[in-house]
């Protein structure tokens, strides 16, 4: 499961023709960090800043987003943390530069990175819910996975055994498409990302402060 990632640059943002994001974020994310997601209104490309784990609209507090920031595509509509939105069809990005997962060397976890060969972002599929705790509205985002057994790259991470997954990753070309999809059903977008497109290496987890800001368009 994917629960650590580094957020897109601005030199990325700006390569993609992306708007500019008018608020700040962390230089990494992980479960109940806030993150800036990507999706299509009536007015175009817009983002949100969100909490990186779903908070569904009965959740009593924020901690839930410790343990549903990933969601299997194929239980979408079977899992009451995820139904509504799936239902809904509330659909977005989350755009990053590397994200992290475990692999076993020896039976001990290592943290390896995966990122584009070209050094641009990727988008991955997201499902985002608003919800209202109290007087405070939250805005949250879960990644949406999928099998990665056979995966070329994917099939390496994780525990061992025969349960593998991969974050669904929506190719460029697709962003339209994905952002405007108005269907819970969503196979045609669950298939891995193609492994001669991106490269992996153990990363070493460094030191870091959860509020440094990554990107600030007001300087």
């Amino acid at each position: 499961m994917c629960a650590n990632f580094k957020p897109l640059n601005l030199k990325q943002l700006r390569d993609l023709n992306l708007p500019d994001i008018p608020f700040d974020y962390p230089d990494e994310v992980y479960p109940n960090y806030e993150l800036p997601l990507l999706f299509k209104s009536a007015q175009g490309l817009e983002w949100r800043k969100v909490r990186f784990g779903m908070v569904p609209k009965w959740a009593e507090d924020k901690s839930i987003a410790l343990k549903t920031y990933n969601a299997r595509n194929e239980t979408l509509l079977q899992k009451p943390t995820f139904i509504n939105a799936a239902s809904k069809c509330k659909f977005g990005v989350i755009p990053v530069s590397e994200f992290y997962e475990s692999k076993y060397i020896e039976n001990k976890p290592q943290r390896w990175g995966v990122w584009r060969k070209d050094g641009q972002a990727f988008y991955i599929a997201a499902l985002y819910e608003i919800c209202r705790i109290g007087e405070e509205i939250i805005r949250s985002a879960t990644m949406i996975t999928m099998d990665a057994i056979d995966h070329p790259m994917m099939k390496d991470f994780h525990e061992p055994g025969n349960v593998k997954r991969s974050v669904i990753i929506i190719p460029h070309e697709r962003l339209d498409e994905w952002l405007s999809w108005n269907s819970p059903d969503i196979r045609c977008f669950v298939e891995g990302f193609p492994e001669v497109e991106f490269e992996c290496s153990h990363v070493p987890k460094a030191k870091i402060e959860k509020m440094s800001p990554q990107l600030n368009f007001f300087d």
